[in-house]
């Protein structure tokens, strides 16, 4: 597997690329072009100024993650054609630079949704938390502005331009349900997967956060049936998935090592994360450490490893420990020790394959 590190640029971020570097095993660097609202075009001299200052600091940038699809793409508006032309643009500029995977999202609206951005666990330490009946019973706008206002920092899928028009998109959305969403993929997908085979780029979509719907929008990156489903869309090698176990480790059902066993081939990008789920859905994130969460993330990990992953990974979301001030889930401390957490399990499977002594032997694995 090839280690990676999101990371949201100069003067954007409170990790430095020094700082990154110092990982064991961090190759590249997973970024975005921030400052652009989605459905514009990703001019190719900026591209290029990100590459250049990830390889002042020996990391590459194949992957980029947040490549923000329209909202009229998903509505499937008559104006659709028209970022989808500005999206293939893009994608062309992003193969140009040696970009292999683009992370994106088909979700409405929100790109992820937390009830609290800094929710304290018993050790001191705070983590991203969903509250399920408080979303069930607040007004989403009152949410909206309770989350918005404690951002210091920019979001993908709460950017203020996109906040600003918030009564509009829950207008738009009232009478889309899950088949017109299905519809409106099929056709993205239908449109870009040639162009991004064509510039050597697998598409790995991200899936949805929590993994069902939310203020009535409807969702459909949930299971895996539904991954199938996607994949089977277009049936492309380029047509590929982000599997993120925190965002499908939320529901108990989603058997994720099965995920991973059923669709290999397909999986260009994978983001691990542990969470701690609760019998009334709420849900808040943990260290990596299996023990602290309810995300298998041993056998996640031994199911990359037993079927040859070669794709790039990231540790995803971290708390926030030992005092520090971070883009909330994006601190360097707790994502530092989650890839080292990640690398250990790695290395003794490792060692196992090579016949020398299991250093997983006790703990079952």
């Amino acid at each position: 597997m090839k280690m990676v590190f999101r990371w949201y640029g100069e003067g954007n971020d409170t990790v430095t690329l020094e700082q990154i570097k110092q990982i064991p095993g961090v190759e590249g660097i997973v970024w975005a072009l921030h400052h652009l609202p989605a459905g514009e075009e990703w001019p190719l001299e900026d591209i290029m100024e990100v590459k250049q200052v990830c390889e002042r600091n020996g990391f590459h940038i194949e992957v980029v993650e947040s490549v923000n699809i329209h909202e009229d793409i998903k509505l499937g508006l008559p104006t659709r054609d028209l970022y989808i032309e500005r999206y293939k643009r893009t994608i062309e500029n992003l193969g140009k630079a040696g970009v292999k995977v683009i992370c994106y999202n088909f979700m409405p609206v929100f790109d992820w949704l937390r009830t609290d951005l800094y929710k304290e666990a018993a050790d001191g330490s705070t983590a991203l938390f969903y509250e399920h009946a408080k979303v069930h019973h607040i007004n989403p706008f009152e949410l909206v502005d309770q989350i918005a206002n404690n951002l210091e920092y920019t979001m993908p899928g709460w950017e203020p331009e996109r906040l600003e028009h918030l009564t509009r998109l829950f207008e738009a959305y009232q009478n889309v349900t899950e088949e017109d969403l299905w519809s409106n993929l099929q056709y993205f997908l239908e449109q870009i997967i040639p162009t991004a085979a064509r510039c050597g780029i697998k598409m790995a979509i991200h899936p949805d956060d929590p993994p069902w719907p939310v203020f009535g929008l409807p969702r459909m990156i949930t299971s895996g049936e539904n991954i199938g489903r996607l994949l089977r869309l277009v049936d492309h090698p380029s047509n590929g998935i982000t599997l993120c176990s925190g965002s499908l480790g939320a529901n108990p059902k989603n058997d994720i090592t099965g995920m991973i066993k059923a669709y290999a081939e397909r999986i260009p990008f994978a983001h691990i994360r542990n969470i701690k789920v609760y019998e009334n859905r709420d849900f808040i994130e943990t260290s990596h450490r299996m023990a602290d969460g309810s995300v298998d993330i041993c056998g996640i990990v031994k199911a990359y490893h037993e079927t040859g992953f070669s794709g790039y990974v990231r540790p995803d979301h971290g708390r926030h420990i030992w005092d520090e001030k971070c883009r909330p889930g994006y601190g360097l401390y707790d994502r530092a020790l989650g890839i080292m957490y990640l690398w250990g399990i790695w290395d003794s499977l490792e060692r196992e394959k090579r016949g020398a002594s299991p250093c997983l032997k006790s703990m079952n694995i």
